[in-house]
């Protein structure tokens, strides 16, 4: 069995990674961590868990914790794990880094987005962007994983077979994306409460959202030269699932035939990234509590421009369910392994 333990298990996306772990038959939960806990009972603090799980929060001691299992997911604001990781640590252990602490290469291009220091830039280079349908093999060998962004992960898979047949012109990428409540976190704000939220669509971060330069980087990789866009996100009074509609200009001319071939050929062997059938729009209700992304295409001939579109859970294929198909390409196991849940509905 694999013991995992948990740093941030408190929040969302650590509640997610318990809840999918439980589900996981090489897996045994070894210990869970959080900050503003410790010392109290899990299932305490969520009750969903009440007679399932019976675990104390540990503290934050990422070395001690690192003796007693094989892998660490870091479900941790940003800085936590770059201020902390170490040679001596990553001997030890694999992590599963939740935070962008790792995503972004250039740590003064890190620096100028999330506002503080890296702490270990030396690191940067060693760990694997953790997009699996993009970095696999890379996956594979790594000891430091930096588990996608949920806005990322949407954009990119939605943005990526087109990008990659040079099909649009990069220069020209406009991405709209929404994403329910869950996605600002578990901390009291006044912006998140019901009724600030409720019965009201929001635009924010605009021209200034974090998740800019990691989107930027990875789909630069792809297309082999720099990208910059417009990215603008939206809050939406939900809980889960985000949803993105992207645009970009044609490169070169095209057809729907090429266009549809395009997505079929880059996810025909891909479990979690499903191929819509043509004229169906993705929704975030056909993929909510899943490890699924659902997307889809349609060329506009009248302007000249591609609209791509993607769908999934920002909680699991966004978060927890993405760490959990890394550790299993880390550790030699099936990818779906603890992630064959269809999607719920209602």
């Amino acid at each position: 069995m694999i013991r995992a333990g948990i740093i941030g298990a408190t929040g969302y996306a650590g509640n997610e990674l318990v809840r999918i772990l439980l589900g996981h038959k090489d897996v045994e939960i070894g210990w869970v961590s959080s900050r503003s806990y410790t010392g109290q009972d899990y299932a305490g603090i969520y009750q969903n868990f009440y007679q399932i799980v019976d675990l104390p929060c540990r503290g934050e001691e990422l070395s001690a914790l690192a003796e007693e299992v094989d892998v660490i997911f870091t479900a941790t604001p940003q800085g936590y794990l770059a201020s902390l990781v170490s040679e001596e640590i990553l001997s030890k252990v694999k992590i599963v880094d939740l935070s962008a602490d790792f995503r972004i290469k250039d740590a003064g291009r890190y620096e100028e987005w999330y506002g503080i220091e890296h702490k270990t830039p030396q690191f940067l280079g060693e760990a694997v962007y953790g997009l699996c349908e993009v970095n696999r093999e890379k996956i594979k060998e790594a000891r430091l994983i930096a588990n996608p962004g949920c806005y990322p992960t949407c954009s990119v898979l939605s943005i990526a077979p087109l990008l990659k047949k040079g099909i649009i012109d990069p220069a020209s990428i406009i991405i709209d994306a929404k994403s329910g409540t869950s996605g600002a976190g578990r901390g009291a704000k006044t912006d998140n409460l019901f009724c600030e939220v409720n019965e009201s669509v929001k635009a924010y971060g605009v021209a200034v959202h974090r998740h800019t330069p990691e989107i930027e980087d990875q789909l630069g990789y792809i297309a082999g030269k720099p990208v910059m866009l417009n990215f603008t996100p939206h809050l939406i009074p939900m809980n889960r699932g985000i949803l993105v509609t992207a645009y970009a200009s044609v490169a070169r001319e095209t057809s729907d035939e090429e266009i549809r071939a395009a997505y079929e050929e880059c996810y025909d062997n891909e479990q979690f990234v499903r191929v819509l059938k043509d004229g169906i729009c993705p929704q975030t209700r056909w993929v909510e509590g899943s490890n699924y992304v659902d997307v889809n295409v349609k060329l506009d001939k009248r302007t000249g421009r591609v609209i791509m579109m993607g769908a999934l859970d920002n909680l699991v294929k966004g978060a927890a369910g993405q760490a959990v198909q890394n550790m299993n390409l880390l550790f030699g196991l099936s990818e779906a392994e603890g992630l064959r849940q269809p999607p719920m509905f209602p």
